[in-house]
């Protein structure tokens, strides 16, 4: 008798939406989708590290299992209007009462920009961002706060990089109900695309000058007198924001999935 064939197993198709987590298989390296574009796909892990993978000859698994990455089909509603962050905005629509969970920034310039690309989904899911002014007393100020399943506590870093104070001061964090994300940007202002303020890139500043002042005087940010003015350079940054577009996918990556983790549930 002759033995049949045996069949090869599909591999079933899975889009490359926004936030869905994947394996390379090659590598091993694990992210969430940030962009998909083309033939291929960007995946963020947790530590903010952004890595390229195309989609037709990578090998991708969820939870072990291998899927292929295929583009998002994205069906155009009639009088769909999206908001700064991407997503649909919702019309005609009060803001929330605020929930008990928060989302913390490090600094003023940080919720300013989170608020200019998703000050419309967090009204609508009624969560309030709160600046820090830095993270030294992060375990601190998290014990106070006192996290709970219905309190969640989202905080975005900033130089969240292995090595850095920062990497070394969110170690001390390890309640369940609270998530750390970050970005490698020394300040926000880095996570501005530097195409968007039409600059080559951003400066590298000097060792022992303040970050915003030498940045400003690198890219002639500075008044009749030659003073640099970091108020008013975070003005230019600001304003030249329009939408997600603007900025960087680690920024994008990391503050999408802090505004998941806290209206869980």
């Amino acid at each position: 008798m002759l033995q049949q064939p045996r069949r090869r197993r599909e591999v079933p198709q899975l889009p490359a939406e926004a936030g869905v987590v994947v394996e390379d298989a090659a590598s091993g390296f694990c992210g969430a989708v940030l962009h998909c574009e083309g033939d291929a796909v960007e995946l963020q892990d947790a530590r903010g590290v952004v890595r390229s993978f195309p989609l037709r000859h990578a090998a991708f698994l969820v939870d072990g299992d291998p899927v292929t990455l295929v583009r998002p089909v994205h069906q155009p509603t009639a009088g769909m209007i999206r908001s700064a962050s991407g997503s649909v905005r919702v019309a005609r629509t009060r803001a929330r009462t605020a929930r008990a969970s928060r989302i913390w920034v490090e600094g003023k310039h940080d919720a300013e920009l989170v608020e200019r690309v998703w000050g419309h989904d967090l009204r609508v899911d009624g969560v309030v961002v709160e600046p820090l002014d830095g993270v030294d007393y992060l375990a601190d100020r998290v014990a106070e706060f006192d996290p709970a399943p219905d309190r969640r506590l989202g905080v975005l870093v900033d130089h969240l990089v292995a090595g850095s104070k920062e990497s070394r001061l969110v170690t001390a964090v390890r309640s369940p109900h609270v998530l750390v994300t970050g970005h490698p940007y020394v300040d926000i202002w880095q996570a501005v695309r530097p195409a968007t303020l039409r600059i080559p890139g951003w400066p590298d500043v000097p060792r022992g000058v303040p970050w915003k002042d030498g940045v400003c005087q690198a890219l002639g940010w500075v008044d009749g007198t030659g003073f640099a003015d970091p108020a008013q350079g975070w003005a230019r940054v600001l304003g030249a924001v329009d939408s997600f577009r603007d900025l960087e996918p680690a920024l994008l990556g990391a503050v999408e999935q802090l505004i998941d983790f806290v209206t869980a549930g």
